[in-house]
């Protein structure tokens, strides 16, 4: 029957965990793409798939809602594939192992991927639905959304002829999502050179890690620390100190849209320079603990003697200028909205850190609801790359979308939300990247909101999915979509 079986709403809860059992991490949605392809040929409901792995599945209008403007729902099929150290899994081909948590669903030590397959599962429920009264519907079903959206980006959206538009990934119960900001990737690489280690020098890992992490959109207002900016404080107080080293290797994190958790830097030393290391790291580990008491409690930095033997490491020149990106490079929030109270305007994310054979590369998301101050940070990356002896590549540059006052959609969804819940929804502009600005630019004059049921610490394995929510959700979608008419 399932971890889900025994719970109801129309069969999503037995959806979501059909896709939980498909590996469906960013850049491997093929077989969850085959398995929606499938599910419409089994309900002779026509469907496609394009080049970029997109899926789009049509179901007629209900009897009665012929002449009614058809309504396009989307989300996309990749998740975020995070875990904790201490957890082996696969996220090529292992299923995610899901409990129940009280009014929770969580995956046991790895990310869940309600963000977004519960959009996937509201999708398929609907297609399913013999008796749901509703307009024509077009479920859109996106690929590699987490990674820069390059599924929206290739999509063609010309054969779609909905009028109204919800995007299924948003994050708040009751919290309709009006507009959104822009974004692009930006990655820094700074060339190697090598050089062979001191003859009497040995390999100590420096690792930074149990930090609360989350998404670098909607938490980066959270000031939770970042444990690549973290490992460049470290390694620059390692220098302050007199500490003599060479790194031969650094890596943090996975995704550069993810708040870094973790991250190991490999020193080579002698013996005598890691015990004066050693009192360095254990100073600054107290510091940056009171520093993040209120945000990342749980911090740990360990120094310990490496298990692989190392013979080559960075030249002083390299070493000096990776510390140097790690320390300037921005992160966090850069200016706020002066129009939404609260709202944050830009901000920038260096979510990961790695060292290939030739270079380190060090990749941000940059945001920004004004594309005027997205330039200006991707600017100061540059200048910093610059300085470094570093280049800059940068990619999925995608818009922002700007909130309509006028929205007819937004009347429906606030209505069936009163009729169901008894309460006002709150709008909401985010600091985020959603496909409703791929979809704004590609139909002028789509009506749309983003909305979805409460989760908690997306792209992190603490991320879990209210039920109650869910269900809740569930009920006002269709009563939204009876209104419709």
């Amino acid at each position: 029957m399932g971890v889900l079986g025994h719970l109801q709403s129309d069969n999503v809860f037995y959806y979501f965990e059909e896709i939980t059992k498909i590996p469906h991490g960013s850049g491997n949605e093929a077989a969850l793409a085959q398995y929606i392809a499938d599910f419409a040929k089994e309900r002779n409901l026509a469907y496609s798939i394009d080049k970029a792995g997109n899926v789009v599945v049509k179901k007629p209008a209900f009897a009665g809602y012929e002449n009614a403007p058809g309504v396009i729902f989307q989300g996309h099929i990749d998740m975020v594939c995070e875990k904790l150290g201490s957890v082996e899994h696969d996220f090529t081909k292992d299923p995610l192992q899901l409990e129940i948590d009280g009014d929770f669903i969580r995956a046991k030590g790895t990310t869940l991927g309600a963000d977004n397959g519960i959009a996937v599962a509201y999708m398929l429920a609907m297609l399913d639905h013999k008796d749901l009264p509703s307009p024509a519907i077009e479920a859109v079903f996106t690929t590699e959304e987490e990674t820069g959206m390059g599924g929206a980006v290739a999509f063609d959206a010309s054969g779609l002829k909905g009028k109204y538009f919800i995007n299924m990934d948003s994050e708040e119960e009751g919290k309709f999502l009006i507009s959104c900001c822009g974004g692009r990737r930006v990655r820094v690489n700074l060339p190697i050179e090598k050089e062979a280690k001191q003859a009497d020098a040995v390999a100590y890992t420096l690792q930074v890690k149990g930090l609360k992490g989350g998404h670098s959109g909607s938490d980066i207002h959270l000031q939770r620390a970042n444990s690549n900016k973290l490992m460049g404080r470290l390694l620059q107080e390692l220098c302050d100190k007199d500490v003599v080293y060479a790194i031969s290797e650094i890596n943090g994190g996975r995704m550069d849209n993810a708040i870094c958790r973790e991250t190991a830097a490999v020193l080579v030393l002698t013996e005598a320079e890691a015990q004066k290391a050693a009192k360095v790291i254990a100073d600054m580990e107290t510091l940056l603990k009171k520093e993040y008491r209120h945000t990342d409690a749980d911090m740990i930095i360990t120094w310990e003697k490496a298990t692989n033997a190392v013979n080559q490491v960075f030249t002083e020149k390299v070493k000096q200028n990776c510390i140097a990106v790690l320390l300037l490079i921005p992160y966090g929030v850069q200016t706020m909205s002066l129009d939404i109270d609260g709202l944050v305007e830009s901000s920038s994310n260096i979510g990961v850190v790695e060292t290939a054979e030739k270079a380190v590369y060090f990749d941000s998301a940059v945001r920004s609801a004004v594309a005027s101050r997205k330039e200006v940070i991707c600017n100061q990356i540059k200048a910093i790359a610059d300085l470094a002896g570093a280049t800059v590549e940068s990619s999925n540059d995608y818009p922002g979308w700007v909130y309509d006052a006028n929205s007819q959609l937004l009347k429906f969804l606030e209505d069936a939300y009163r009729a169901t819940s008894g309460k006002e929804p709150e709008l909401m502009a985010l600091h985020a990247g959603v496909e409703c600005g791929m979809f704004a630019e590609k139909m002028p004059g789509l009506d749309m909101v983003s909305l979805g049921p409460d989760m908690y610490d997306v792209h992190t394995p603490e991320e879990r999915l209210s039920i109650s929510s869910t269900e809740r959700t569930w009920e006002f979608l269709k009563e939204a979509l009876k209104r419709m008419k």
